[in-house]
């Protein structure tokens, strides 16, 4: 059976933590798109760990961890990050990484850099990690895939051919000094050198796997509201974070996958610009950013801290439907045992009318939250374990959440650790 875990909204929703705990009766874990630019926290035995690339199973002995094709691979990155692990106690994990999986380039993050550096006030937020000029090359067809760092002569060949337009955009537009082709070649030897020993057929393993009835895991990355067609365009990632797209970015047939995992943060947060209906401000905020999370909502690979706001019942109906859930899974309940009161955002007018409906980004960009109040908990939740021993008020809330979305919450998280989950 082919399972996928995905964001309902703008990215940290908990994935991470999630994956962890379901990849404990999963044989095969994908990261299926996205790259090193966003992380998920995760909290265990070993310690507290921030993963970038290495799909999050890699703490579950006999699980193989893969990097799918549709990954956006930062050789470099990975190594360091698997590493670390390592070196942190974890049992060297067993990483297969896509031969058709493609390379970031030194000169994609220089572009992103340049790029955003040039647009100024009108830039995207962006992290920086090469992600939109990497996408860009892989569907302009002048991306290289692992695969190709074996053969020498014409991994030579293409790079000087590549680099010559690049050094042309970076001298003419960005005024910055060209890249030297013989620097850039071997640091792709680096890499092919250090991830050679990982290197598969990760659609052909997965295959074979669901074929003998395995359970795979498909990890996504970031969520629903930062897809590139379906999310808040053009604040938006470079690839598809919807869990239809791990078919694609994973290599497994569409009608394998059974079970849709959407993770919901129990309010909402998000990095970077863009429409953001619900959000609040001032100390409001930093109250909510404080007591977020594990150690409070600032983003796993910029530091940057989350912007906040109250639940969003109109963009999480959405995110799931676009998702395809099956599975609910709301995560850090506990964060809001603070409050007296919680406001919920049940609806957006725009121009004057009420919708529940989630619209396109210029109506969305004008929409305000229609609001409604509901009463705290005022306790610690934390380590609870089963959901009748929750406070009423906090289980009004799961309820009346799981109303409003219309998907099933058949798991609740109230704490950072692997432990700290409900099933409902």
């Amino acid at each position: 059976m082919v399972k996928a875990v995905v964001g309902a909204n703008w990215g940290d929703e908990g994935k991470g933590k999630i994956t962890d705990v379901l990849a404990r009766d999963a044989q095969i874990v994908v990261r299926f798109q996205g790259g090193a630019n966003a992380g998920h926290t995760i909290k265990n035995k070993y310690g507290k760990f921030a993963l970038h690339t290495l799909p999050s199973g890699v703490f579950n002995d006999g699980v193989i961890n893969c990097i799918g094709n549709g990954v956006a691979l930062d050789a470099e990155k990975l190594m360091k990050e698997y590493q670390s692990v390592v070196d942190a106690g974890v049992p060297a994990p067993r990483l297969m990484i896509s031969e058709r999986a493609q390379l970031v380039m030194p000169y994609h993050v220089l572009q992103d850099v340049y790029e955003e550096e040039r647009l100024g006030k009108a830039s995207f937020g962006s992290t920086k990690s090469g992600i939109a000029p990497f996408y860009s090359d892989k569907y302009a067809k002048i991306g290289f895939q692992v695969c190709e760092l074996f053969d020498e002569d014409r991994l030579k060949e293409k790079l000087e051919r590549v680099l010559e337009v690049k050094n042309i955009l970076f001298k003419n537009l960005y005024n910055k000094e060209p890249l030297d082709v013989d620097e850039v070649f071997a640091t792709m030897l680096k890499w092919r050198d250090g991830i050679a020993p990982f290197v598969g057929d990760v659609r052909k393993l997965i295959w074979n796997a669901e074929k003998e009835g395995q359970t795979v895991l498909l990890e996504g990355q970031l969520g629903s509201l930062k897809d590139t067609d379906h999310g808040i365009y053009p604040m938006v990632t470079s690839s598809s974070t919807v869990a239809g797209f791990g078919a694609i970015g994973a290599g497994v047939p569409p009608y394998a996958i059974k079970e849709i995992y959407t993770v919901i943060k129990a309010y909402s947060s998000a990095v970077g610009a863009g429409a953001f209906v619900s959000e609040i401000f001032g100390e409001e905020a930093d109250k909510m950013r404080t007591n977020g999370g594990d150690g409070g909502e600032f983003g796993a690979t910029t530091g940057r801290p989350r912007r906040m706001g109250w639940f969003d019942c109109v963009a999480t109906r959405y995110g799931c439907e676009v998702q395809g859930t099956t599975h609910g899974v709301l995560t850090v309940v506990d964060a809001l045992g603070y409050l007296d009161e919680i406001k919920v955002c049940v609806g957006y007018e725009i121009d004057g009318k009420v919708t529940k409906d989630f619209p396109v980004t210029p109506l969305l960009e004008k929409a305000k939250p229609v609001l409604l109040t509901l009463p705290g908990w005022k306790c610690d939740i934390t380590g609870i374990t089963e959901y009748d021993k929750l406070p009423e008020n906090c289980r009004k809330y799961i309820e009346f959440i799981e109303s409003e979305i219309g998907f099933p919450i058949t798991i609740v998280s109230n704490g950072p650790a692997r432990e700290d989950i409900i099933y409902r």
